[in-house]
């Protein structure tokens, strides 16, 4: 049963993928995707989250892991071929993920603190890199902040600190490999909080 719950959560993914690859080459400073990336990493993590509720994770969490999964790929492939975030895909982030949000804080008390604290502390810390050092951060990258911050943080506070540490450090080892020239940074932020927000110790 779980493999079959998994099968349809990826082909709904797939499904979802290949609309976000449509999407990604219609909007405003968006990109034209490699037919099949959006739609095999989407199938993927949907299939994962689809296995995680047959599993026990709570139904009302599980629209976090989708949000994420769905919109985070549809970024790391804009950041990945163009350098760069697109407002028209970061900031209505905003108010789908608040809702899920709300979903949450009605079965699990304490969700809007650590959400609130998460968009405080991870925005707050790329804000201030980005005003220190302009050229270590692009702006995308502090408007994705403040949404990582807000589900992350309705996991746990200090996984948001996990998540900046290991987001540095992807992007440390991703320049390292690379040499010179510009590295994305998007993608390295959008792994691990998906990890968080889909393996999140729910009881």
């Amino acid at each position: 049963m779980v493999v079959v719950i998994g099968i349809v959560g990826g082909a709904l993914g797939f499904g979802a993928g290949w609309l976000g690859r449509l999407v990604l080459g219609a909007v405003r400073r968006g990109v034209v995707a490699p037919r099949l990336w959006c739609e095999m990493a989407v199938a993927v993590l949907w299939a994962v989250v689809a296995v995680r509720v047959a599993t026990g994770m709570p139904w009302w969490w599980a629209g976090v892991p989708l949000l994420l999964g769905w919109v985070g790929v549809l970024l790391a492939v804009c950041d990945v071929r163009a350098y760069r975030l697109p407002d028209v895909l970061t900031l209505p982030a905003y108010p789908v993920a608040l809702v899920f949000i709300a979903v949450a804080a009605l079965h699990r008390p304490g969700v809007w603190a650590g959400a609130a604290g998460g968009l405080l502390l991870f925005g707050g810390v790329y804000a201030v890199v980005r005003l220190i050092s302009p050229a270590a951060l692009g702006p995308g990258d502090v408007k994705l902040a403040g949404v990582l911050g807000l589900v992350v943080g309705a996991v746990a506070v200090g996984a948001v600190l996990a998540v900046v540490v290991a987001a540095a450090l992807f992007t440390l080892l991703m320049a390292s490999w690379r040499g010179r020239g510009a590295v994305p940074h998007g993608p390295a932020a959008l792994l691990p909080a998906w990890l968080v927000t889909a393996f999140a110790p729910w009881v």
